[in-house]
């Protein structure tokens, strides 16, 4: 079982999302729980495609941390 980060962003019309590890891996969703389940789905095909055609699984590398900074 690997984890991959997604970032998820609001726009004007919902939600999009995609994985920084995983070049082109996109998705969107009127809310984040649809947005989030959508790049699950994503992920999947994304990953099933690469070994379709032969490419290696990039491994998870990316993280994230919040810092907290005045404003």
């Amino acid at each position: 079982m690997m984890q991959y980060l997604i970032v998820i962003e609001k726009t004007e019309t919902g939600y999009s999302a995609y994985s920084p590890d995983l070049l082109g891996c996109v998705s969107t969703g009127s809310t984040r729980e649809e947005v989030e389940q959508n790049m699950r789905q994503a992920v999947e095909f994304h990953l099933d495609g690469l070994k379709l055609e032969g490419f290696e699984i990039p491994q998870p590398t990316t993280s994230s941390v919040y810092i907290e900074v005045a404003a």
